[in-house]
């Protein structure tokens, strides 16, 4: 399985939700996501560097990721979440990795 994780600088006035809601949808329009998580930071330590939110997209495998990055419908929500960061691609961190 692969974790696709993303942190994003949300501007103060991005509606959030509605770009959490196009993301947790691309799980019933592209094969091979298992699950979505989204939310919004709650760590107390202090380390945040400014990132506000955060979510994850569990693939089947590689290939399924490796899928889904070039789709159209990816492409969308990709666009949807840049737009609603603070700087843009500045705003954005995101790795992947094997579980």
């Amino acid at each position: 399985m692969i974790r696709h994780a993303v942190l994003g600088r949300f501007r103060k006035d991005a509606d959030v939700e509605a770009v959490f809601a196009a993301i947790k949808g691309l799980q019933q329009k592209l094969p091979g996501i298992l699950a979505v998580t989204c939310g919004k930071d709650t760590s107390p330590e202090g380390l945040q560097k400014g990132f506000t939110h955060g979510f994850t997209v569990d693939f089947v495998d590689a290939a399924a990721r490796d899928a889904y990055l070039p789709h159209p419908d990816h492409q969308v929500v990709g666009k949807m979440v840049v737009a609603a960061l603070d700087g843009g691609f500045e705003g954005l961190v995101v790795i992947d990795w094997e579980v």
